[in-house]
């Protein structure tokens, strides 16, 4: 009896650490500037920021699929569906909040924009490739194919 009475006390003194140990969320920071501040920036001034490949693009001038995209976001509310092909998009500080539907060859998949995406293209999170999945033999294949053991 004596070591159940022990056994709680030890249990409730965990509980009581447990409480006071509060777990602060990190703040999110894009290369040392906080999301309200890359909100407030326009395109031109967000390059130094960009990884090389996508100060390229954007400095290259972007395409009519992705001019009518970044409208197309400018003018949505962050709930609304946005449903584009351009996976070579690049992932800016306007789109986040925003569902975006990106074509993936076969169907449209639900990309939710967050902080951590910003610089990446919109195809990296709608894969369009699937696991391959083996089975057995087709129709045409030999006679020495057919052969599955029975194990």
């Amino acid at each position: 009896m004596a070591s159940k009475g022990f056994r709680s006390s030890a249990r409730s003194k965990r509980k009581a650490r447990r409480k006071k140990i509060e777990i602060k969320k990190k703040e999110f920071s894009y290369r040392g500037m906080t999301l309200e501040e890359l909100k407030k920036l326009s395109i031109e001034e967000l390059l130094p920021f960009l990884p090389s490949r996508m100060r390229r693009t954007i400095k290259r001038g972007l395409t009519e699929k992705q001019d009518k995209l970044l409208k197309d976001i400018e003018k949505a509310n962050t709930g609304d569906m946005i449903r584009t092909h351009c996976r070579d998009m690049i992932i800016l500080p306007n789109f986040i909040g925003h569902i975006i539907h990106v074509h993936n060859g076969k169907e449209f998949q639900r990309v939710d924009i967050q902080p951590d995406m910003i610089g990446h293209y919109l195809g990296e999170f709608a894969l369009s490739r699937q696991k391959v999945k083996h089975t057995g033999p087709g129709v045409g294949a030999t006679r020495s194919s057919k052969y599955m053991p029975l194990k």
